[in-house]
């Protein structure tokens, strides 16, 4: 089979590695893809995901077989529509599917709808509603940008203060763009967090392992929310008796709402919790893969991610067991300096090479290009994923940070943290 993943980023380059290992495909494609991805595919980086038009035609022009759409963007936009339409077979929700992500307002009156555990909310298309809300509410506080904001329109504010200037930066502004049009207000939920990524076809759901990540930008949770500073899977906070509440409570629930509402869901749904003290609840949900918890995910799975992606959009999932390694693996992700705020790009990468033949090591790239030298620099915040696998947690952090010093260039920065909690679970 011929595959075309739409992305470019860490998360499609772990996707592509996963394709790369099945048996099934002759031919891996990418758009546009990054300098990592070049060596596992052929790229086309003049074609960015929200260009359609070129998407089809490419696809079309390859004959591929099947169009993987990876990132939140193209997915709320329905790029899988507009390939359907042209007859290709595409992986991935619908765009009424994809509002799920597209639209936090959406997914909030969703799960207050049919019951699915969340924390208390209100929502505001009037910035000064809004700001008369606040002086009554309990501090701390989450705001959320209502659309699609790269994963840093969330602001966490402490104190009335704080909460103003967000509603201010968000909302008049706009400082997300027009995902601030609208903005979720929401109780600040405390406990453990903990991602749960899993494959849908519709009606049946199955949950990869889990997963926890981090979105401050600074050691111990500080600074800005980024895209995800680092991962590890599974997460030791994730019990047995965690996951049946959320399967009985969260996953089928949702899965069987989005149908009840005739948006059929198919393709990857990201379940972001919080354990809290009152039991697991869902902070947000994504429809797709999130970065960096694929890293992390998919080098530990042992299906064949073709046959998955298959048997979600033939509605067969139901006949799949996912099967997972028996280890762990952490993600450490190595950002350019002054992330997610302004930073410089074109530094010289070194010391990929020391990635090459070493078994359970992996350097995701995601924010990488070739330059005219043929030498690949830094083209974005965060540049490479570099993960790890071992028999234990501890052991896949250090090896993650040990390979994590393999690599150099420019203004390189990473968090010394990552999966720190475990060490103290």
């Amino acid at each position: 089979m011929k595959v075309l993943i739409v992305g470019g980023g860490g998360r499609e380059h772990a996707i592509a590695v996963s394709m790369r290992k099945s048996p099934r495909v002759d031919a891996l494609y990418c758009v546009p893809g990054n300098a990592g991805i070049a060596q596992i595919a052929e790229c086309e980086p003049s074609i960015g995901v929200m260009e359609f038009d070129k998407i089809v035609s490419y696809a079309k022009e390859k004959a591929v077989d099947l169009v993987f759409v990876a990132p939140d963007d193209p997915l709320a936009g329905g790029l899988v529509d507009v390939l359907e339409e042209a007859g290709l077979r595409a992986f991935g929700p619908r765009k009424n599917a994809a509002i799920l992500e597209g639209s936090k307002a959406f997914s909030k009156d969703l799960m207050k709808k049919y019951h699915i555990p969340t924390a208390d909310y209100e929502t505001f298309d009037d910035p000064q509603k809004a700001l008369a809300y606040l002086e009554t509410a309990k501090f701390p506080i989450v705001l959320k940008a209502d659309g699609l904001a790269l994963g840093k329109g969330v602001l966490i504010c402490s104190t009335l203060e704080e909460a103003r200037a967000g509603v201010r930066e968000i909302m008049e502004d706009k400082h997300f763009g027009t995902a601030g049009d609208v903005l979720v207000i929401e109780e600040f939920l405390t406990g453990r967090e903990v991602s749960v990524l899993a494959f849908v076809d519709g009606k049946t759901i199955r949950t990869m392992t889990s997963a926890q990540d981090h979105k401050r930008a600074k050691d111990g949770d500080q600074g800005l929310n980024t895209g995800g500073m680092g991962c590890f899977s599974p997460s030791p906070f994730y019990t047995e008796e965690v996951d049946a509440f959320c399967r009985q409570y969260i996953y089928q629930p949702t899965v069987d709402a989005m149908a009840e509402e005739g948006r059929e869901f198919k393709g990857v749904l990201f379940f972001g919790l919080m354990l809290t003290p009152q039991g697991p609840k869902v902070l947000e949900y994504n429809a797709r893969f999130g970065d960096p918890e694929t890293q992390v995910v998919l080098c530990r799975m042992e299906n064949d991610i073709l046959d998955v992606a298959d048997a979600c959009i033939d509605g067969t999932l139901d006949q799949v067991e996912l099967r997972f390694q028996d280890n762990a693996a952490v993600c450490v992700v190595l950002a350019s300096q002054g992330y997610p705020e302004s930073y410089e790009k074109g530094f010289e990468i070194s010391g990929l090479e020391n990635f090459e033949a070493r078994e359970g090591y992996y350097c995701f790239h995601a924010g990488s290009r070739l330059n005219e030298e043929g030498h690949i620099v830094t083209n974005g915040g965060r540049v490479l994923g570099v993960t790890a696998k071992g028999d234990t947690l501890r052991e896949a952090r250090a090896k993650a940070y040990e390979a994590a010093e393999w690599v150099s260039f420019a203004n390189k920065y990473m968090r010394h943290d990552i999966g720190k909690a475990i060490e103290e679970a």
